[in-house]
């Protein structure tokens, strides 16, 4: 499809009263980012927040747009990877954003995906009790989920996403040319939090994916603009309604609670946080049925959807103990219990309150491998 020809930009507004704000969606549309960042955020300085990869290729372009609006850019550039995502780095941040002379009237943007997004989103909420701040994801799973709603923040050794705060972007801009040089993997991860999204709230767009997945994920622009307005939208119609995750927003949480043990007992390493939840809303899927709250064939759909975007859908062979223990330390825990999000069906979910040998009872993981006995090395007789 030739430029001229690309579809037209999408506008979505979040409503939260005074809090709120709009999502623009376009192809290309990057370097017309710092008009509108002026307009929202009244700063006369920005401190781009990013990782070297993507402060390579899109951090120049966005300086720029941002010189043309009037506002003085900086670029501070954190590790990649989730394990980033700690109190090490804010510390850091905090440092930096000293040395750039950063006050009230200087916005942070965040550009990347979602650990960028939610590391500097935290130091924005508490830096100087709370910056403007702006997100500009470059990952499909930044785009649809992690930049929209105003949750920040990092994790802890023994839990994701255990310290953390409420603060709202004043604009959420997508540019969804930037996903052409994001790795088939990462799209793939990001597509899960997609998955998620249709399955606990839109039955039709389910059955949409399950058509467009493989148009989606080679970015065939009609296919991707109308799905991430779509995925957008879910997730604004959910916060409009809870802002504070007090009720419904807590089924955005689908296929976390394993997803997130998944992360913790690999060390925030190696597997991406849209891979964890995969596997996480896979199993979720199956013990829907097995808890008989889904009809038979729902978790087939889930796992067939996501296996085709080439996601592994089975949980990692860590013992049982080590799944309980990581899952008992659920931000989600009520007393002894976890609020557990089950599907109904395709297209609606709701929370459960079970523990964590009810969500994992004995038998519900694949059975593990056992070592093969090594023999002692020696002399040949």
């Amino acid at each position: 499809m030739s430029r001229n020809s690309q579809p037209a930009e999408r506008s979505l507004t979040v409503p939260l009263e005074s809090r709120s704000y709009p999502i623009r969606i376009g192809l290309g549309n990057l370097q017309d980012a710092g008009s509108e960042i002026a307009r929202r955020t009244k700063a006369t300085q920005a401190v781009v927040i990013t990782v070297p990869e993507v402060g390579r290729r899109y951090g120049a372009k966005l300086a720029r747009s941002l010189k043309d609006a009037g506002m003085r850019p900086h670029r501070i550039e954190v590790p990649d990877g989730d394990a980033s995502k700690n109190l090490r780095q804010v510390k850091r941040l905090y440092n930096a954003l000293i040395d750039v002379g950063a006050d009230r009237s200087s916005a942070v943007i965040a550009l990347g995906g979602g650990m960028v997004g939610d590391l500097a989103g935290f130091a924005a909420a508490s830096y100087l009790r709370g910056v403007p701040f702006v997100q500009v994801p470059t990952t499909l799973l930044g785009m649809i989920d992690s930049s929209i709603g105003g949750k920040v923040g990092v994790n802890l050794a023994r839990g994701k996403n255990l310290v953390g705060a409420f603060h709202q972007p004043r604009l959420v801009w997508i540019d969804a040319d930037t996903l052409v040089t994001l790795p088939a993997r990462q799209r793939a991860a990001g597509f899960a939090e997609i998955v998620k999204a249709a399955a606990l709230w839109d039955a039709e767009f389910f059955g949409d994916l399950e058509r467009d997945v493989d148009d989606v994920l080679s970015l065939q622009p009609e296919a991707l603009l109308a799905t991430l307005q779509r995925a957008c939208e879910i997730k604004v119609e959910i916060v409009a309604r809870d802002e504070r995750e007090a009720g419904v927003r807590k089924l955005l949480n689908l296929g976390h609670t394993l997803g997130h043990a998944v992360e913790a007992l690999h060390g925030y390493k190696k597997v991406l946080h849209g891979e964890a939840v995969a596997m996480g809303m896979a199993f979720a899927a199956r013990r829907s049925e097995q808890l008989e709250l889904a009809p038979e064939g729902t978790a087939d759909r889930v796992r067939a959807l996501l296996e085709r975007a080439g996601l592994r859908t089975e949980l990692p062979d860590f013992p049982r103990a080590d799944y309980l223990r990581a899952i008992g330390t659920d931000k989600k825990r009520r007393d002894q219990h976890i609020q557990f999000i089950a599907l109904r069906r395709i297209g609606k979910a709701e929370t459960v309150s079970l523990t964590p040998a009810q969500i994992l009872p004995a038998g519900a993981l694949p059975r593990r491998k056992k070592a093969r006995p090594v023999k002692a090395a020696g002399r040949k007789r």
